[in-house]
């Protein structure tokens, strides 16, 4: 009897797991959300939320702090583009994909294989007398951000793509992120194009709260990416333009809002974990302000997620030589990336141009150098000097389709070095940069509906369950 009683028991969970999943991906909304907001973590797979909840941890509690992303995980998102481009994807084609909701080549902004455009959430939401905007810490006219404005069939027609944010109509009612390198050319001064549309024009982050209310604004504070996190005045610029920006968006009809934490890749990129998580934080900052703005304005759903990982990040390695107070072979440290205020690549330019000291080096890294490192970091200023010298004997043909080398390139490998044996990080690469990788990233939500967004899915589910939000049949 006990057994016929589990058999039974098993069969009502087997059929009720089920039922669950064939609501989850046939449920249509009850009700329509007002306001929308996606967020975008560029490069931000799942070792990077890890790290960040060793980073943010309080050594001084027995615990282990939760973080926002512990708080709002909901399930797991394929990342691959259309066939034609492999199982790895680009930004652009991940983007085209959360955007539309249709698989693209590498490289192609809001098109299809065919190259055809292909309507976005975005464009949709203000079609339907949504206000629209985006915040980002890349230029504005990058592969996320583009990929929800714009039509293009390759991201690297960067001034193309700008122009179509005025030729093309416009399509936000705020836009802030970096870009002044594309929209104040010689051959064209954007910025003035869309102050002839209307919009209040601001390129100093103070000026974010002097802007006229019902008025639309654009916004650019570098002249292509933001700085660094580490080296902005603002190191929590994400979250400083976010709440500048939603007051803008407000209104009876809602709003549809693309937030990228652009640089999280770029930190993957560059092999770099004390830029990266330092995005990373200000992204967590971004979302915990998300938290009590959707608890005010129950209306509004919160979708993040990453378009892709990048660098292959791992954390933790087994130590050959271990402090015998701690009872671990496998161990990561962040403790050196909390205390850190400048960038790795802020502190190899100035040592690259000043005399490099133990006490020097000390003073901008913020912690202790040891003679070796010291040593190390000695070597490669020689060598990034010697790296130039040869660079410059190549002849004009041999220099073609080269990258030249800037002068605090081998310094600021060696920092970064020195930064992943403290820590005891690692990166997966076979190039010299930090790769994207083809792992399922996390998904992240919190408001009404976030359940359309649980389980296992694919980053084209995204888009679609969004346009189903927005009335799109």
């Amino acid at each position: 009897m006990k057994n016929v009683s589990s058999v039974v028991l098993l069969a009502l969970a087997t059929f009720s797991c089920q039922q669950v999943k064939v609501d989850n991906n046939h449920q249509q909304p009850t009700k329509q959300i007002k306001n929308i907001i996606m967020v975008v973590a560029d490069g931000m797979g799942p070792a990077y939320t890890s790290a960040y909840r060793y980073y943010n941890d309080d050594p001084n509690t027995p615990t282990i702090e939760q973080t926002v992303f512990d708080r709002h995980l909901v399930g797991s998102a394929s990342t691959y583009p259309a066939p034609i481009s492999g199982y790895i994807t680009d930004s652009a084609a991940a983007a085209t994909a959360l955007a539309t909701g249709v698989k693209t080549y590498n490289d192609a902004i809001g098109v299809d294989v065919n190259k055809k455009p292909v309507e976005t959430v975005l464009e949709w939401a203000k079609l339907q007398g949504k206000k629209t905007g985006i915040v980002v810490t890349s230029q504005i006219i990058h592969a996320t951000p583009a990929s929800y404005l714009a039509h293009n069939e390759s991201r690297r027609n960067y001034n193309a793509i700008a122009d179509s944010y005025i030729d093309n109509g416009v399509k936000a009612d705020v836009y802030l992120g970096g870009g002044w390198k594309y929209f104040i050319r010689k051959d064209r001064n954007l910025v003035d194009e869309f102050k002839a549309n209307g919009f209040h024009y601001v390129d100093d982050y103070n000026s974010l709260n002097t802007i006229p209310e019902n008025t639309p604004v654009f916004g650019l504070f570098g002249k292509k990416g933001l700085p660094w996190a580490l080296d902005d005045k603002d190191s929590n610029r994400l979250s400083t333009m976010t709440k500048a920006a939603l007051p803008l968006l407000e209104n009876d009809n809602g709003y549809f809002m693309l937030i990228e934490a652009s640089q999280i890749d770029w930190g993957g990129h560059g092999r770099d974990i004390a830029a990266a998580m330092a995005e990373v934080d200000d992204l967590a900052k971004t979302l915990e302000y998300l938290e009590s703005y959707v608890v005010k304005n129950p209306n509004t759903l919160v979708v993040v997620t990453a378009d892709h990982s990048t660098g292959g990040l791992s954390i933790g390695r087994k130590t050959a030589k271990l402090d015998k107070s701690i009872r671990s072979s496998y161990l990561w440290q962040p403790q050196i990336l909390r205390t850190m205020k400048n960038s790795p690549e802020s502190i190899a330019k100035k040592l690259t141009n000043e005399l490099l000291t133990i006490e020097q080096a000390s003073e901008l890294l913020n912690f202790k150098l040891t003679e070796p490192e010291l040593t190390l970091l000695k070597a490669a200023k020689l060598k990034g000097k010697e790296i130039i010298k040869q660079f410059n004997l190549l002849s004009k043909a041999e220099k073609k389709g080269k990258w030249a080398p800037a002068k605090h390139d081998a310094l600021l490998t060696a920092i970064k070095k020195i930064i992943d044996v403290r820590t005891n990080t690692g990166w997966g690469s076979i190039s010299d940069s930090g790769t994207h990788t083809g792992i399922d990233v996390p998904v992240f939500a919190f408001g009404k509906q976030k359940q359309l967004f649980a389980g296992s899915i694919d980053n084209t589910d995204i888009a679609k369950n969004i346009f189903k939000l927005l009335g799109k049949k």
